[in-house]
């Protein structure tokens, strides 16, 4: 009996101090699990840097077949054959092999095969944007748009996939070469951060402060989503994809196409060939002035507010400083001796200089966090409010410009109806 004993609870043999170390022991590696959680959630093998990034004109997938005297020969009648055609394929006038010679500056070899006398290829090939752009009218010479972040997001079986994971319809798009394009696209790795900040529920936020937020960080204006949906038919077998492209921070859609690909294998050439139809779409979206910036993410910046939304915080100023001067003629008929009134829109410009102040606030979620912004930008003397830190579910920070000091802010905030506890240069705020 004893011996089954100490076989099934060897613990009991174990004295309490020990077992009462080892409980601390398992509590301070459950704790570090924790940790190593959160840091899981932006490391590992997520990030895919875009390959072709330069400024110059670059067409791909040009075929060739042709003879030589020779397996380098050949080959070299192939290459001149690919600038040929390439160089047709954009428009270009017509050059002389020689002058075509000085505007490629690279030949990409996307598959080939070598015989003695003969080349069999699919090339690409990139001009020099300076040296080529004399020559080309038309597209090539066009404006491009504004800076605009691209969010890709691809469908498969039911999942919805950004920068979570290394993907196929991430890699498509950076291994395009945006230098023949008018589109300005800001494309991230999916390193770091990017897969917290940029995803697929990113696409379907409407809060104009977490898209001004986003955008301000990687140094765009706008947003452009490429959505890909993959439809397997069997292991092995056809693949059919659904791309639409959309625009905007409402996620306007621009347009939708389907293309099919044989087998598996076939996949990225089908992803390749919808990114150059998607960049058609957002060419010609940009063409027809569709690609405007939304004017409710240039609030605040450099002072240009769009004139229908300058127009409405007027009225809302206007609103509030007859609710001012009723108030204060209500105190006078009460006979409550009138100090001094001060407008709510804050203290004229040039009295009194304007101070930057740290201000703490709690964000339980989104809506806090919008109304909270919204609040502070109508309190009366506030010049500018700009977000230093993010934190939905705990205490975010921003940075306010105000005329006056620390103690009028307080008071402002207290008439928008915050709790205002006081520290040094800061203030924490909350409803």
């Amino acid at each position: 009996m004893s011996a089954s004993l100490s076989l099934s609870s060897p613990g009991a043999a174990l004295s309490r101090p020990l077992r009462r170390w080892l409980g601390g022991a398992a509590l301070a590696l459950a704790l570090m699990g924790g940790g190593y959680a959160l840091v899981a959630q932006v490391a590992g093998e997520r990030g895919i840097a875009p390959t072709a990034a330069s400024a110059d004109i670059e067409v791909r997938g040009i075929s060739v077949d042709v003879q030589g005297k020779s397996a380098e020969d050949a080959r070299a009648n192939g290459w001149r054959e690919a600038q040929r055609k390439a160089w047709a394929q954009i428009k270009g006038p017509k050059l002389s092999d020689s002058q075509l010679d000085g505007l490629v500056s690279a030949i990409v070899i996307e598959r080939e095969r070598l015989g003695p006398r003969r080349y069999i290829a699919t090339l690409g090939v990139v001009f020099d944007r300076q040296r080529a752009g004399s020559y080309l009218g038309g597209a090539q010479q066009a404006s491009r748009s504004a800076p605009l972040l691209l969010i890709p997001v691809v469908e498969s079986g039911g999942a919805y996939i950004t920068f979570e994971q290394r993907n196929p319809w991430q890699r498509a798009w950076a291994e395009f070469n945006p230098g023949a394009s008018r589109i300005d696209y800001v494309r991230l790795s999916g390193a770091g951060g990017d897969s917290l900040l940029v995803n697929f529920g990113q696409a379907g936020r409407r809060s104009r402060a977490w898209w001004r937020s986003t955008l301000d960080q990687y140094g765009a204006t706008d947003v452009l989503m490429a959505f890909a949906r993959l439809d397997h038919q069997f292991p092995g077998g056809p693949v059919s994809g659904t791309f639409t492209a959309r625009f905007g921070p409402d996620n306007r859609p621009l347009e939708t196409f389907t293309l099919k690909a044989d087998s598996p294998d076939a996949v990225p050439a089908m992803l390749a060939q919808a990114v150059e139809r998607m960049d058609g779409i957002f060419t010609a979206a940009l063409t027809a002035g569709q690609l405007r910036p939304d004017p409710s993410l240039r609030l605040g910046a450099g002072g240009q507010i769009d004139p229908a939304i300058q127009q409405l915080i007027d009225i809302g100023r206007a609103a509030q400083a007859r609710k001012a001067a009723a108030a204060a003629a209500a105190a006078a008929n009460a006979g409550v001796p009138r100090i001094e009134a001060l407008p709510v829109t804050g203290v004229e410009p040039g009295e009194v200089a304007v101070r930057n102040f740290t201000v703490q606030f709690a964000t339980p979620d989104a809506a806090a966090f919008d109304a909270a912004l919204g609040a502070v930008r109508g309190a009366g003397g506030v010049r500018g409010v700009g977000v230093t830190s993010t934190a939905i579910g705990g205490t975010s920070v921003m940075s306010v410009a105000f005329g006056g000091s620390i103690d009028d802010l307080a008071a402002a905030l207290e008439a928008r109806g915050f709790s205002v506890r006081r520290g040094p240069n800061a203030l924490a705020i909350s409803r």
